[in-house]
C-alpha cells in the first residue's frame, strides 16, 4: 500500500500552536512547524496538504446562517502570522489550499475526494469533528490528544462509538444537536443522543423531519447545509514530501 496524503487544517494547527508556546513572535509559526515536522516524521506521508481559512471574506455558511462563528476574535498577533503561514508552507514545499468564498473544511475535502478518487489514502489532522464526516476505509481522522504528543485515529468504526451516527451522517447529527463552536444551536429538545436515536431509526434528516411542522423542518435542513462540506480543491495536490532543507522561519 502506498504512504497516504496528509491533509493538515492549517488554521486549526496554528491556533493550538499558538496558545501552547510562550507569547512571543513568530510564536505560532514556530509551534506549527515543529509540529508539523515531528508528525510527518511519525507518519511519512507521501505528500503534506495544509488547507487555510481566508480571513475577512464570508462564506455560503454565514449566508445561509448568519450567525454562524459570529463573534470570534483573533489576537493581532496570531492574525498576522496566519497571513504568513501559507507562503512560509510553500517555501518548505508543501501543498496549499486556500480560497476566498471557501473555509479549509471545504478545501480539506476537496484533497480527500481528488486523492481518494485516484486510488490513494488520506491521513486528515484536525481536532474539528466536522472532519468526521470525511471518514471511510480510505480516509482517517488524526486528532491531537490534548497536552500530549498522542494522536487519536478516526475511522468509521471509532466515529460511531464517539458519536453514535455513520461518518455520512455527520452532518444530519450536527443539524440536530447543533455545535456550539461554529454557534449552530441544532433543534430546540434534541441533544447528541436523542439525534443518534433518530437517525438510527430514520437512516437520514430527510426521512426524521418528514412529518414535522415546515418552519422546523426548514431549520434542520438549513443546518445540515452548513455543516456539510462541499469539497472544492484550489490548486493541484503536490507530488513529493516536504522539503525542510532551508533556514527555519
Amino acid at each position: 500500500m502506498s504512504a497516504p496524503l496528509l491533509i493538515v487544517d492549517g488554521d486549526n494547527l496554528a491556533h493550538r500552536a499558538y496558545h501552547s508556546m510562550p507569547e512571543g513572535p513568530g510564536n505560532a509559526v514556530r509551534g506549527f512547524f515543529s509540529i508539523l515536522q515531528r508528525i510527518v516524521r511519525e507518519e511519512e506521508p507521501r505528500a503534506v496538504v495544509v488547507a487555510w481559512d481566508t480571513l475577512g471574506h464570508d462564506t455560503f455558511r454565514s449566508e445561509l446562517w448568519p450567525p454562524y462563528q459570529a463573534g470570534r476574535v483573533f489576537p493581532a498577533q496570531l492574525v498576522e502570522q496566519l497571513e504568513n503561514l501559507p507562503q512560509l508552507c510553500r517555501e518548505f514545499g508543501l501543498g496549499v489550499q486556500k480560497a476566498a468564498g471557501y473555509e479549509a473544511d471545504d478545501l480539506i475535502a476537496g484533497a480527500v475526494r481528488e486523492e481518494t478518487q485516484a486510488g490513494g489514502q488520506c491521513l486528515v489532522m484536525t481536532t474539528d469533528r466536522d472532519a468526521f464526516q470525511l471518514v471511510s476505509e480510505r480516509t482517517t481522522v488524526l486528532v491531537p490528544k490534548p497536552r500530549t504528543r498522542e494522536l487519536v485515529r478516526f475511522g468509521p468504526m471509532q466515529v460511531v462509538a464517539e458519536l453514535g451516527v455513520l461518518p455520512e451522517q455527520v452532518p444530519c447529527f450536527k443539524a440536530l444537536c447543533g455545535d456550539a463552536s461554529d454557534n449552530i444551536p441544532g433543534i430546540q429538545g434534541i441533544g447528541p443522543k436523542r439525534a443518534a436515536a433518530l437517525l438510527l431509526t430514520h437512516g437520514t434528516l430527510d426521512a426524521v423531519v418528514a412529518d414535522w411542522p415546515a418552519e422546523r423542518a426548514e431549520l434542520a435542513l438549513r443546518f445540515r447545509e452548513v455543516v456539510r462540506m462541499r469539497p472544492f480543491l484550489a490548486e493541484p495536490l503536490p507530488v513529493g514530501p516536504p522539503d525542510w532543507e532551508r533556514d527555519e522561519p
